[in-house]
């Protein structure tokens, strides 16, 4: 059974879907969101003249209490060329071991900025002002400088972990020290948000540049942030176009993106809520290593120990079949994402499913 939408795309209704847990980008606009695109105010934003491009820009920057935003295609793109306004070629990076500039981007410090990661070992994606402290090069001609430190929150291998107000703080302060800038990768910062009650700019406020997304809990198609002082967002926006990430009439996206910011951030509490119940059911089935816990935004990590039935390319294999989509990240990891387009109906169906298979 199909119906249509707004613009004559044909979908299966949820019935006929698999219940997609694989990630939060996975999301389709809603009819809403559609409607605001088919609206948008446009022109060309290479030019700086796209009224809905700017509106978002000045809107994303003053929740994130910055003098400036630049929207980009995506959340690579924000964190690459925040890497880039920072250093200079042969500089240093420090940042945590599992963070996703250093895991999921390519390679793009070493291509695009020419500098090296010094990756420190975290917990649960934090890491200490202390570890900082010691892993700053001397000045010396012999190393690279360290020029730039980048934390990731939420914190997404490892669990959507939250990075704490007050560590970061200390960082900050070792930062400011030592001399060094500070980025924030917040792709999922609106999740640490809405799971703590805390704004946005009790982290913000510590970085000189923050990215955030658009395209991953707030559920619009496409697209990212990158905000800081002016100066900044200015030189990042020549490295864009560098990049090629230049855009002509994107209002029609940053539409959806300013409707998701408006709209979408309160119910992200309930994305929380459904991982915790995913959380339950998981953490209860023999061999599924998962502290309940431990889950305080939308993703879990599931490792599995000895006593589970399969490895995790067989346990994804054997869920999609049962109508279950989530992805293995390691041999006896896997990984299940709540997010806009699944109900707690379907949760709820998804955990008796889960059941079955492990049976």
């Amino acid at each position: 059974m199909e119906h249509s939408n707004l613009f004559g795309c044909h979908h299966r209704t949820h019935a006929m879907k698999p219940i997609d847990l694989r990630s939060d980008t996975v999301t389709r606009p809603t009819p809403a969101m559609r409607e605001a695109m088919a609206r948008a105010e446009v022109g060309d934003d290479v030019f700086g003249e796209d009224p809905t491009v700017n509106r978002l820009q000045e809107t994303t920057a003053a929740l994130l209490g910055k003098e400036a935003a630049l929207y980009v295609p995506s959340g690579t793109m924000a964190n690459q060329l925040a890497v880039k306004s920072h250093t200079q070629a042969g500089d240093e990076v420090i940042l945590e071991a599992n963070s996703h500039v250093f895991n999921y981007e390519s390679g793009g410090p070493a291509v695009l900025s020419a500098v090296q990661i010094n990756p420190l070992p975290g917990v649960r994606g934090v890491f200490t002002a202390e570890q900082v402290e010691a892993a700053i090069r001397p000045t010396d001609h012999h190393f690279a400088q360290t020029r730039l430190v980048v934390i990731e929150n939420t914190h997404n291998r490892a669990g959507g972990a939250i990075f704490p107000v007050e560590e970061m703080r200390r960082i900050r302060e070792t930062a400011d020290r030592r001399g060094l800038a500070l980025h924030l990768d917040g792709a999922r910062l609106w999740n640490a948000s809405a799971a703590t009650g805390l704004a946005l700019r009790a982290w913000a406020d510590l970085a000189d540049s923050v990215s955030c997304c658009f395209s991953k809990g707030l559920g619009a198609p496409v697209g990212s942030c990158l905000a800081g002082t002016k100066a900044f967002i200015d030189r990042a926006h020549r490295f864009r176009k560098v990049f090629g990430g230049g855009m002509r009439q994107a209002g029609i996206l940053a539409a959806a993106a300013l409707y998701a910011v408006e709209n979408h951030r309160a119910r992200l509490a309930d994305d929380h809520a459904h991982a915790r119940l995913l959380a339950e059911t998981i953490s209860a089935l023999p061999g599924a290593l998962l502290d309940p816990a431990h889950v305080q935004t939308n993703i879990l990590i599931v490792e599995l120990g000895p006593e589970a039935p399969f490895d995790a390319k067989e346990l994804v294999r054997r869920l999609k079949d049962s109508g279950v989509l989530c992805l293995d990240t390691a041999p006896r990891k896997i990984r299940l994402v709540t997010h806009l387009d699944v109900s707690r109906e379907q949760v709820l169906d998804a955990c008796e499913r889960i059941r079955q298979v492990w049976k």
